[in-house]
């Protein structure tokens, strides 16, 4: 069981708690559905047997191992065109929430996933549902590798292999510190700091600043991630030209 009393206005309030699911952003959202969920509400559970990740990849964890949650969120201070800004707020509060526990290794990964040098820990998944040309809900789906130290692919990891402890984290302990940060990040969107926001999530950001070789069109090349757009397109500086690319149409290598 989950009981939690995070130090926050909403985020976390309260939680339901499903010792397994096929996804916990499905339950999220069957909940949207049927109610009128208070926003901060989050559905957590141990094993998350259909999860899904970015790409249509699937995300799947050892049971009672790692966090895996959903946030019901009601940004209707966000236009459609905006909900980038939503994925750079909720990545910066699991930065903020991880960071002390991992320094200076700890990366945000475009759009959304967190790595550790070049090991992925976890990863975000963002389902909004629009009313008219603003959000009406977001289900903020989150995957973190906390002590599960086995693992099928070589480039995933976790905080216990990164930071481990004699007994492994606390789980509620860790979800009650997101919450918080989550929270700090959420409000400061809704307060319009979205320069102070975006500066954190560049400085932040996996392999900025960097020449690298990435993909797209079937074609490989090597560029420097430069930031960035207003809509959240990767910019990449190629032989001096900036190219601007959405989510799938660029591969980093």
């Amino acid at each position: 069981m989950y009981k939690i009393y995070p130090k926050t206005l909403f985020i976390g309030q309260i939680i339901q708690y499903l010792p397994s699911c096929q996804s916990t952003n499905d339950e999220a959202a069957a909940l949207i559905a049927q109610t009128d969920p208070v926003e901060g509400l989050i559905v957590v559970t141990d094993q998350q047997t259909a999860g899904r990740g970015q790409r249509g990849n699937v995300w799947i964890t050892q049971p009672a191992q790692n966090l895996t949650f959903s946030l019901v969120l009601k940004p209707s201070f966000l236009a459609a065109s905006e909900q980038f800004w939503l994925n750079m707020a909720v990545s910066m509060g699991i930065y903020d929430a991880l960071q002390p526990l991992l320094g200076s290794q700890l990366r945000i990964k475009w759009p959304n996933d967190v790595f550790v040098g070049d090991q992925k820990l976890g990863g975000i998944l963002i389902e909004n549902t629009l009313q008219g040309s603003t959000l009406a809900y977001s289900v903020i789906g989150v995957g973190l590798n906390i002590n599960q130290t086995d693992f099928q692919y070589a480039t995933a990891t976790s905080l216990q292999r990164q930071s481990p402890l004699p007994h492994g984290y606390d789980l509620p302990g860790m979800l009650s510190t997101l919450c918080e940060k989550l929270e700090q990040r959420y409000l400061q969107l809704r307060a319009s700091q979205r320069d102070a926001l975006k500066i954190s999530y560049l400085q932040t950001l996996y392999r900025y600043q960097e020449e690298h070789e990435f993909e797209a069109d079937d074609r490989r090349f090597r560029a420097v991630l430069v930031g960035i757009d207003a809509t959240g397109r990767l910019a990449l500086a190629e032989a001096g030209q900036v190219r601007y690319f959405g989510f799938k149409e660029v591969v980093f290598k």
